[in-house]
C-alpha cells in the first residue's frame, strides 16, 4: 500500500479534553503530566479531567481525518494513490441490461451520487411526498465524510459484444491466466463492474455502497462483495506501514506515490498505451487470499522471518536494521556458508525479482468468521494492486510467486478479478464517459 502522511484536524478544546496535536505540543514543551488516551475519537484526558471523563464517558468528537473530504472530481480517480483509509468495501457487479444507454445512465447517476457521498451529503434531495421511499437510505445522516473515496472500473466481460465495445478493448486487458496452487471459487471471481469504497468509518462506507447498489437496480446486480480493514489512524498515529494478519508489514516496497515520474511509469496509463478512454486511468487486480492462520501460528519466528525475508518487528530486510534499508544490498548479502541471508524462496526476494517490475499495492485484511468445512478462521488478505499494464507487471510477478514462494505453504488464492479503472472526471462529466459515449 502507498504510505502517506496523515493530517490530523484541530478540534476545539473543551474543558480538559485535548487534541493529539495539542498533546504533542505540550509534550514537546515538557509540561505534560499523566495522560490517559481515549479509545474513541483519539482524544486525550489529562490530570483532573480523568475523573470527569469516567462519569461523562469517553470523548467521541470526530477527529480531523473524519472531517476531511477527498475530492471526487480530478484528473485521476481518488482511492488509488490516496493514502489508504481504515476500511474497505469492494463490490463486483454484473450488468443485467444489454442497452448501452442504460449503462451510460447508470454511470451518470453513480457519478452524481459518488460526488455527493464523498462530501458527506445524501445521494439526493428528498421529496415532500411522504408516501414515496426516501432517496437516501439515511444511516449516514449527520455523519462526516470520513475521507471516503469511490473508485470505479470495468472488467474484460463488458467487451464481449453486448454493448458494441469490442473495438475499444485495451489490447492486453484480459482475465488473469491460471496460476499454480490457486483454488479459485467462482463466487469470488470476475464481474462486469468493480467499485471500491474506502473510508475511515465503516458505516459511512456501507452507506455509500448500499446506495450505489440501490441506484443500480434494474441495470446491474451485485455479484460479490468483500469488506476489509487495516489499523486505524487512532491506533497508529505514526502512520507506519500496515501489517497483515500474519504480523508482517505489507507494502514497504511500494513506489512513492508522490513521485509523478514513478506513477506515470508504473501506474497511470499513458497516451501511447491506448485506447484513449483509458489515458490517466489504471488497471486493478484484486485477489482474495485466505491465510492458514492456525498453521502459521504454530511456526517458529525464525521460519516466519525466513518465509517473508524480513524481520517481523522492524520490517527490515533480514540482516538489516531499518524497514527501508536498501533491499538490493540486502539481497546480495551471504552467510559464511555461501547461502543468501534472505532465502531464495522468500516472499520479498521473489516479489522484488530484478527490480524492474513494480506495482502499487493497496491491500486490506479481512475476517469473515469461520470456514464451516474446516472450523478454522476464514481470514486473510484482500489484495488490491494497481499497474499500468497487467500482462507485463502483475502476471509475471504472480507467476514467479505462485511457483516458488515459501509463503504458499500458508496461503491460498480463492478469489480473482481484474478491472480497468477509468481516468478521473471533471465536474459536469461522468465516470467512463470516453467508453460509454
Amino acid at each position: 500500500m502507498g504510505n502517506g502522511n496523515r493530517k490530523d484536524g484541530d478540534p476545539k478544546r473543551q474543558g480538559t479534553l485535548l487534541s493529539r496535536r495539542e498533546v504533542l505540543k505540550m509534550g514537546a514543551a515538557g509540561g505534560l503530566g499523566l495522560l490517559l488516551g481515549s479509545m474513541v475519537g483519539g482524544s486525550v484526558i489529562a490530570g483532573k479531567g480523568l475523573a470527569a471523563s469516567l462519569t461523562k464517558g469517553f470523548d467521541s468528537r470526530p477527529t480531523g481525518d473524519n472531517q476531511e473530504s477527498v475530492p471526487f472530481y480530478g484528473k485521476v480517480q481518488a482511492g488509488i494513490v490516496t493514502p489508504a483509509q481504515n476500511f474497505l468495501i469492494f463490490a463486483s457487479f454484473d450488468l443485467v441490461t444489454e442497452r448501452i444507454e442504460d449503462v451510460r445512465k447508470l454511470f451518470q447517476d453513480w457519478t452524481d451520487a459518488a460526488a455527493r457521498l464523498t462530501e458527506g451529503k445524501p445521494v439526493g434531495e428528498e421529496s415532500d411526498n411522504a408516501f414515496l421511499p426516501p432517496k437516501d437510505t439515511g444511516e449516514a445522516a449527520g455523519l462526516l465524510p470520513a475521507r471516503t473515496t469511490v473508485t470505479f472500473g470495468v472488467g474484460p466481460s463488458v467487451f464481449d459484444g453486448r454493448f458494441g465495445l469490442k473495438s475499444k478493448r485495451p489490447p492486453t486487458f484480459a482475465d488473469l491466466p491460471p496460476f499454480p496452487g490457486e483454488s479459485l471459487q467462482p463466487e469470488w471471481c470476475g464481474g462486469d463492474i468493480g467499485v471500491q469504497v474506502c473510508s475511515n468509518d465503516m458505516q459511512v462506507a456501507f452507506h455509500a455502497i448500499r446506495n450505489l447498489i440501490r441506484i443500480a437496480r434494474g441495470k446491474a446486480v451485485l455479484k460479490w462483495m468483500q469488506e476489509g480493514f487495516q489499523r486505524s489512524g487512532a491506533a497508529d498515529p505514526k502512520a507506519g506501514t500496515p501489517r497483515n494478519l500474519l504480523g508482517f508489514k505489507d507494502g514497504t516496497g511500494n513506489p512513492d506515490v508522490n513521485d509523478p515520474d514513478l506513477m506515470n511509469r508504473y501506474v497511470w496509463v499513458q497516451k501511447a498505451d491506448g485506447p484513449s478512454w483509458m489515458e490517466n486511468g489504471t488497471y486493478m487486480v484484486v485477489r482474495k487470499i485466505r491465510m492458514r492462520i492456525e498453521v502459521w501460528d504454530r511456526s517458529s519466528l525464525q521460519d516466519q522471518e525466513a518465509t517473508f525475508g524480513r524481520h517481523r518487528a522492524s520490517g527490515a530486510p533480514l540482516g538489516r536494521q531499518d524497514e527501508f534499508d536498501s533491499l538490493e544490498e540486502a539481497l546480495e548479502q551471504k552467510n559464511a556458508d555461501g547461502t543468501y541471508v534472505i532465502p531464495v524462496q522468500s516472499h520479498v526476494r521473489l516479489s522484488h525479482g530484478d527490480g524492474s517490475v513494480k506495482i502499487l499495492r493497496r491491500s486490506y485484511s479481512y475476517s469473515s468468521g469461520i470456514e464451516p468445512r474446516s472450523g478454522q478462521l476464514d481470514a486473510g488478505l484482500f489484495f488490491i494492486c494497481f499497474q499500468r499494464d497487467i500482462a507485463s507487471q502483475f502476471v509475471p510477478l504472480q507467476d514467479r510467486l505462485a511457483r516458488q514462494d515459501k509463503l504458499n505453504e500458508y496461503i491460498v488464492h480463492i478469489g480473482s478479478a481484474v478491472f480497468a479503472c477509468f481516468p478521473g472526471v471533471s465536474r459536469g462529466g461522468y465516470i467512463g464517459e470516453g467508453l460509454w459515449s
